[in-house]
Formats: structure tokens, C-alpha cells, sequence
């Protein structure tokens, strides 16, 4: 877990970030960033996704028994469900009985499953969102449909946050770590919507620098 060092006033913006204003700017820049998305998803994490599914068949019988992949239905742009896909790291169950402000079921995360999740790999499946137009590389991490209808009621902000695809990684998610419960969720809006209003190519790399840091960190850990 990252110490969480945001801070309202990096919420409300920063003369450090270039925001991008113009309409003509903009549009130039989203269509940098999915062409960004469907390049590096081609060429990189999908043949790593399929080199780790294959490690995985072999390896899940011992360490993860179950389902070589997780499914879920989760809150995406303009606050439409759709399904987000990863490698399974959790002993399966029937049904998500776990409301939005309980810990993680951390007695059901496998020993494969633990080193998954740490190192973020257990996310690689979600490129098949991205070719999809779903999701994004960067943006707000996507939650929960059923825990995301109650942030909706609950959480100022946390409508705006899906004016943007979801990502697999995020600004808040590099800053604040894992978020749980609605408290916790206030904070990751206010990252996400700092995230929004200065999207740039230099956010973007920076959080892509930052994501791969932790992989390399957590998954050595």
C-alpha cells in the first residue's frame, strides 16, 4: 500500500501541469492517447498477457485452483456497465456478498493469486476492454457497478470521474494505493478529477513511469 500524499490543493490544480484547453488541443490529444492505448496494448501486453495465461495453466492447478480468468461488472465512462476482465486471484464464489465500506475478503486471495495482485498482473486482461473502446491504459480505476451506484448517491464528484474511460492504472491509484470504502473514496474522486482537469501527455507518462515502478517493486517484493 502507497502512503497517500494528495493534497486538496494538488485537487484544485497546479501551476506544474499544463492543462490542455483549447477544444482543437484536446481532440488531438485523445486520439494521441487511444492510439497510444491500441499500440501498446497490440504490441506489449498482449503477447505478456498471453505468455503469463500460458504460466498460469500450468501453475493455478497447485497454487489457484479455479477459472483461468474474472469477470465483473463494473461502472465505465458516462457511468454505463459494462464487463471488465482479469486473471483470477481469488478463491471463486457465487455471488459478491461484500458491501462497498467491508475490508477485502483477504482469506480468499490464492498464494499465486497474492503474488498476481502485487504485481499488478492479474490486471493484463483488461487490454481486451481496452481494444474494445471500454477502457483506457490511464484513467480513473473503474468500480464495482453495485458499490459504484452507491459512491453515485453518496460521494460528491463521483459522476464526473466517468466523463473519461476508465483506465488500468490511475493518478489516484498510483498516489493513494488500493481505496476501500466510502470514506476512502472521497479522496480517490478528488485525485481522479485532479487527473481529469490536467490531463497531458506529461500526466499520462507520468503515471505510466510510476505504474511500472511498482510492478517492479511489488513484484520483487
Amino acid at each position: 500500500m502507497f502512503d497517500s500524499n494528495f493534497s486538496d490543493h494538488e485537487a484544485s490544480g497546479s501551476a506544474g501541469e499544463r492543462r490542455i484547453s483549447d477544444p482543437v488541443s484536446r481532440s488531438v490529444f485523445h486520439g494521441f492517447k487511444r492510439s497510444f492505448d491500441l499500440l501498446i496494448s497490440a504490441f506489449f501486453l498482449l503477447p505478456l498477457m498471453l505468455l503469463c495465461g500460458g504460466v498460469l495453466l500450468v501453475l493455478n492447478p497447485f497454487w489457484n485452483k479455479g477459472p483461468l480468468f474474472f469477470s465483473q461488472e463494473r461502472m465505465g465512462r458516462n457511468c454505463k456497465s459494462f464487463t471488465a476482465y482479469k486473471f483470477r486471484s481469488m478463491r471463486p464464489v457465487q455471488k459478491i456478498e461484500r458491501s462497498a465500506d467491508c475490508p477485502l475478503e483477504e482469506d480468499r486471495i490464492t498464494p499465486l493469486g497474492r503474488f498476481l495482485r502485487r504485481s499488478r498482473l492479474d490486471e493484463l486482461p483488461q487490454i481486451i476492454n481496452v481494444f474494445k473502446g471500454e477502457m483506457s491504459l490511464i484513467g480513473p480505476r473503474p468500480d464495482y457497478i453495485e458499490h459504484a451506484r452507491m459512491y453515485l448517491a453518496q460521494v460528491p464528484g463521483y459522476q464526473e470521474r466517468h466523463d473519461v474511460r476508465p483506465g488500468i492504472s490511475g493518478w489516484a491509484q498510483v498516489e493513494l494505493g488500493y481505496i476501500e470504502g466510502t470514506d476512502a473514496t472521497h479522496q480517490k474522486v478528488q485525485a481522479d478529477l485532479y487527473y481529469i482537469a490536467n490531463s497531458s501527455l506529461a500526466m499520462e507518462m507520468r503515471v505510466v513511469w510510476r505504474t511500472l515502478a511498482v510492478m517492479v517493486r511489488r513484484g520483487g517484493a
